[in-house]
């Protein structure tokens, strides 16, 4: 075979292997995107009080708390692969069940249920895309599986609109009456089983992929590794190249796992990655695509049905600013992107606060709420996630991203948790007329900008391997 035609293989291969990791990503804005629309119906269905809905919304987010923690011992155990099919099965269980729960506590135990295999996805799929492709290409490639997110998000949220009965304009009150009942009584559960196609989808494909490299290494199983990086390396010399490297990177520091993790270097990296999880859910981003219909519900004076119709628009956005990040990441690197995006979040979220404030909401209102999300999906949203995926040394790759994406999701469910107690308070209507929430994130967004402009080093182009020495030199 020829060079030219070996490379086009090559990056098929990778592109192949990337796509079906990706898919969990997919099922992660899936998931965690099909309460947006549902909890509208089941909330009124089961006559919940605000705690309870928050507790309903924010349940599965718990369970990806510690999907993400188990995630770390299983990734390393029984393999990247191995834990992205366990997520996919439990996707499946919690899809069906939850469009059958008949109570608070079923419906919560079977979203802790997909909680856990979104935690495990959201640490595998984007460590074993990081672990598959080449360096230079490995921003773009991780940032599929931001991009898979964001077509989740957008992809349920089109299904909701469809099944919650799609455009009402022209529709008779009585004829929006009888759909709005349907809802409430059937087409939330419609809605959670609509997750059942693409969960079974991933499951039969992830048996095509093989396993990461750096795992098979981690493992001693040296020929199998070999022979997968001679199928997703362009030369037979940059395959040998990067199994030697692997090879001195496992082998290069003997220490204990937790002692090599808080060690001064590592340990700094550790920080900085539970930081850049914290501030992506603190600044509001899921506050914003869980309660994105209720907010326009409430505070924007749409109807419920016409509310699931303006979802579209955040998913939309979402999905387009996406492809910037995708596009510039490993051009412009990835602080350029935090950091200007952060700014137009800042400016999204202020300008949404004070016309709640002044009680102006309107056209001025959406716009705000979808420049925060654009301006999201071209930052914090896949930056992060690439940031996380390629900070940390192979020997502690998995424990040190499992805390990282533990505390993404821990601080995720205490945002969702409490968007409701804080948006229902009295503080928050008598003082703010109901804008208290989004200066508070306006606020995360500046501390956010700040905080990487000032400590996050740059990190585009540099091998997995190279990172660990990036931080035993600031050690």
């Amino acid at each position: 075979m020829n060079t030219a035609a070996h490379n086009s293989n090559q990056q098929l291969t990778i592109l192949r292997i990337t796509i079906v990791a990706a898919l969990g990503g997919l099922l992660f804005g899936y998931d965690t995107g099909v309460i947006a629309g549902s909890q509208l119906y089941f909330t009124e269905y089961f006559n919940f009080t605000p705690g309870e809905q928050g507790w309903a919304v924010s349940s599965a987010l718990y369970g990806c708390l510690v999907g993400a923690l188990v995630g770390g011992y299983l990734t390393k155990h029984i393999s990247r692969k191995y834990t992205l099919i366990l997520a996919a099965s439990l996707f499946t269980v919690s899809a069906w069940g939850s469009g059958i729960a008949d109570s608070l506590s079923q419906l919560v135990i079977y979203r802790i249920i997909g909680g856990l295999g979104v935690g495990m996805a959201s640490l595998a799929a984007p460590m074993y895309i990081a672990e598959i492709s080449p360096p230079k290409d490995r921003g773009r490639m991780v940032s599929y599986y931001q991009l898979a997110v964001v077509i989740g998000f957008f992809t349920v949220f089109l299904a909701t609109y469809l099944i919650g009965g799609g455009d009402t304009q022209g529709v008779t009150p009585e004829m929006v009456e009888r759909i709005h009942e349907h809802n409430v009584t059937q087409g939330w559960r419609i809605m959670f089983w609509s997750e059942l196609l693409p969960a079974m989808a991933f499951l039969l494909l992830l048996f095509t992929v093989p396993h990461s490299p750096r795992w098979l290494m981690l493992k001693g199983r040296t020929e199998e590794a070999k022979s997968v990086l001679a199928c997703i390396t362009s030369s037979e010399q940059e395959a040998a190249s990067e199994l030697s490297d692997i090879a001195q990177s496992l082998s290069g520091n003997p220490s204990p796992k937790m002692a090599v993790l808080f060690a001064k270097g590592i340990g700094f990296a550790l920080f900085l990655g539970v930081m850049l999880s914290i501030f992506q859910q603190i600044t509001g981003i899921n506050a914003i695509l869980y309660y994105g219909a209720e907010i326009f519900s409430n505070a924007l004076g749409y109807g419920p049905e016409d509310a699931l119709k303006q979802q579209l628009w955040l998913g939309a956005v979402n999905l387009i600013f996406t492809f910037v990040a995708i596009y510039k990441v490993d051009s412009w690197g990835r602080k350029p992107l935090f950091i200007g995006g952060s700014i137009g979040m800042f400016v999204g979220l202020s300008i949404l606060g004070a016309t709640i404030y002044t009680q102006q909401m309107g056209i001025i209102s959406l716009l705000a709420i979808l420049l925060f999300i654009g301006s999201f999906a071209m930052s914090m949203g896949p930056v992060v996630w690439v940031m996380l995926s390629e900070m940390f040394p192979n020997n502690v790759r998995s424990v040190a991203m499992s805390i990282a994406v533990a505390a993404q999701w821990l601080f995720n469910a205490l945002v969702a948790n409490s968007f409701p107690l804080v948006n229902e308070s009295t503080l928050n209507q008598h003082s703010f007329n109901g804008a208290l929430p989004y200066f508070i994130f306006a606020s995360f967004c500046v501390v956010a900008m700040i905080f990487v402009w000032k400590l996050v080093p740059e990190t585009k182009g540099k091998t997995l391997e190279e990172m660990e020495e990036l931080w035993r030199g600031d050690s």
